[in-house]
């Protein structure tokens, strides 16, 4: 007999199309079988070593979070509820052009000090690859060569990857340092990457021309991968800065994955139908392009990242030299307050709107849950937690929300970055927020268009031939969801509380959700480019 039949479930099988009901049979790690309507026909049921009664519940592909932070946390954490409650089956790692591989002994110090309000300092994590190819096998081998909570897939970052090659220097790369940028790329693909992700916010990567991304993304177009920016202004500048990506990709003959496309800021506010219309004469005209987005409004990221480009090149020590230096800080704050950071997206910061939600450093865990009040403070935030701070910007607009999911290219990704003592909610909500709230509540999206932006779509951008749908000979990373109850957990005030509605979670075939649980199954793994 087979491993497992779930009979009499509601199956939303991630294409979009109509629901139906249906016995499907899983064995070896796959979906051997699919009888629909099986109880209605009168057939001879199959039958399996376990059967699961899923009257009143959905089954549906595992979710594929298209943008996510977890690049640590899957190393360090085996049980990873915040992923695995959700009904996540894959992660997409690698994000906003900041990541681990690929490294060499100076880069891994200087991007593990960056991206600490990200994913923490990383001490407790024996950093032992340096290669793309390196830290997937060791995602593959995790704890104690059992494995990791769910898959993951890692896209190549522009950002470590000019570290490398050039530095945290402000300037153009040389022609040598160039072809070292494309190498590097190249390597990554082959070693099993996805794609490749930019931080056009953030240094080094932001120090990039056009050009140079060009450059890389043909290297990646030649893998069949796919370029994910975060890309240069979501708030002055942010239809421009689209425009600026659409355009760059299509000269590059690649494929475009926006990454949480949002409109934030006042200057943006009722703004989406004009990304929407850009985005429609591109496809139109024949470009490859999808998004993703997360279902709230306020954004996430380090305090550090909100200063401007000229304050941060040169890497973590340099820019701390600079805000200890009174003369140098004050340039900082007229450039914050009065000019438009380019790193706060070319506004000027409103205080109020910034909440700290991490610190790094214990002694200063008073100012998380508090908003900024103005300079003085942030500044002695920076200083005193060495960039390692993370906070809320509550900037975004639901009408811009609302109108981004409804595109045709919407995918799902939480962005959610684990880390601090008050994490965004959508680290451990996005996906049952979409089911509870944007699908039963609001109605913005149908059941079945839902579960396709967050299954089959994003697994047809990762060209996984065998993921995403339920169909026979496609892997069993599955869950099953009441749709009457299915909602996120986490909030503002606790945003670690773990959905409902989501009892059961399966990775490969076996369970890591059951009856609501967590089991300490450890069935992902590394999912690399299909060649």
């Amino acid at each position: 007999m087979e491993d497992l039949v779930v009979r009499d479930a509601e199956v939303v099988d991630g294409s979009g199309a109509p629901s139906y009901r249906a016995d499907v049979v899983v064995d070896g790690g796959r979906i051997v079988s699919v009888v629909k309507e099986a109880a209605a026909a009168g057939c001879q049921r199959p039958r399996a070593t376990r059967e699961l009664d899923a009257e009143g519940l959905v089954l549906s592909p595992g979710f594929i979070d298209m943008h996510a932070h977890s690049d640590l946390a899957l190393l360090r954490d085996p049980d990873h509820s915040a992923k695995a409650a959700q009904g996540v089956t894959l992660e997409v790692l690698g994000q906003d052009g900041l990541s681990y591989a690929p490294v060499d002994d100076r880069t891994l110090a200087e991007v593990r000090r960056a991206i600490t309000g990200w994913n923490g300092a990383g001490d407790d994590i024996d950093f032992d690859w340096r290669s793309v190819g390196e830290y997937l096998d060791r995602l593959d081998h995790g704890f104690e060569g059992r494995g990791i909570a769910v898959n993951a897939a890692y896209l190549v970052p522009q950002g470590t990857v000019r570290a490398l090659a050039v530095g945290w220097e402000d300037r153009e790369s040389t022609p040598q340092e160039l072809a070292r940028m494309r190498q590097l790329v190249a390597e990554g693909m082959e070693q099993g990457a996805v794609g490749m992700s930019s931080g056009l916010t953030y240094t080094p990567g932001m120090y990039a021309k056009d050009a140079e991304l060009t450059e890389l993304c043909r290297v990646v177009a030649s893998y069949d991968g796919y370029y994910c920016p975060h890309h240069r202004s979501y708030g002055a500048g942010a239809l421009e800065a689209y425009e600026e990506m659409v355009a760059l990709a299509r000269e590059a003959g690649c494929a475009l994955h926006l990454a949480h496309a949002t409109l934030n800021f006042g200057v943006n506010e009722g703004r989406a139908p004009e990304l929407l219309g850009l985005l429609d004469r591109a496809l139109a005209a024949g470009a490859d392009i999808t998004l993703d987005t997360y279902p709230y409004t306020p954004g996430c990221t380090t305090l550090a990242a909100l200063l401007p480009s000229w304050a941060s090149e040169g890497g973590p020590e340099a820019v701390l030299a600079r805000l200890a230096d009174e003369e140098t800080a004050e340039r900082v704050r007229h450039h914050l307050e009065v000019v438009g950071s380019d790193g706060c997206h070319g506004v000027p910061v409103e205080w109020d709107t910034i909440e700290v939600s991490g610190v790094s450093d214990p002694a200063l865990s008073s100012y998380v849950g508090r908003r900024l009040d103005g300079w003085a403070t942030a500044r002695r935030l920076l200083l005193a937690d060495r960039l390692g701070t993370a906070v809320l910007q509550h900037v975004g607009h639901e009408e811009n929300v609302r109108a981004i999911m409804r595109h045709r290219v919407h995918t799902g990704g939480s962005d959610g970055i684990l880390q601090g003592g008050k994490p965004h909610p959508r680290a451990y909500g996005t996906f049952p927020r979409y089911l509870g709230r944007y699908v039963r509540e609001l109605g913005v999206l149908s059941l079945e268009e839902c579960v396709a932006r967050l299954t089959g779509r994003p697994a047809a951008r990762l060209r996984l031939p065998d993921r995403g749908l339920v169909r026979e000979g496609h892997r069993a990373d599955l869950v099953l969801f009441d749709p009457e109850t299915v909602a996120a957990g986490s909030t503002y005030e606790e945003p670690r509380r773990l959905p409902t509605g989501i009892p059961y979670v399966l990775i490969d075939g076996r369970f890591v959700i059951e009856d609501g649980r967590r089991t300490d199954v450890l069935a992902g793994r590394a999912v690399r480019r299909t060649p």
